[in-house]
């Protein structure tokens, strides 16, 4: 599992067919302070998180295989959660 900020979508004109039909989001992994650490990744998003969302992104890809109903899959990445904002 990763906490990570939604930094935007991506497209493709050409998907894995266990892709198509999901939104691609570019998650960029942070820290528990909000520091980008690593690289940013693209995920499947089912939230619908919006732009700066922070969210939980799961690295399992045997579960994000199920999940798109096919175990030849090369998805890796997948947008469980999104994580509420704290109040000041």
């Amino acid at each position: 599992m990763l906490l990570a900020r939604i930094d935007g979508s991506a497209t493709a004109t050409i998907r894995h067919p266990s892709a198509k039909g999901w939104r691609l989001a570019i998650c960029q992994p942070i820290d528990e302070d909000g520091n980008d650490v690593k690289t940013p990744i693209i995920a499947l998003d089912d939230t619908n998180a919006a732009l700066h969302q922070t969210v939980v992104v799961s690295s399992d890809g045997d579960t994000l295989r199920k999940w798109v109903h096919d175990p030849q899959s090369p998805l890796r990445y997948m947008v469980t959660h999104i994580v509420d904002e704290e109040e000041s």
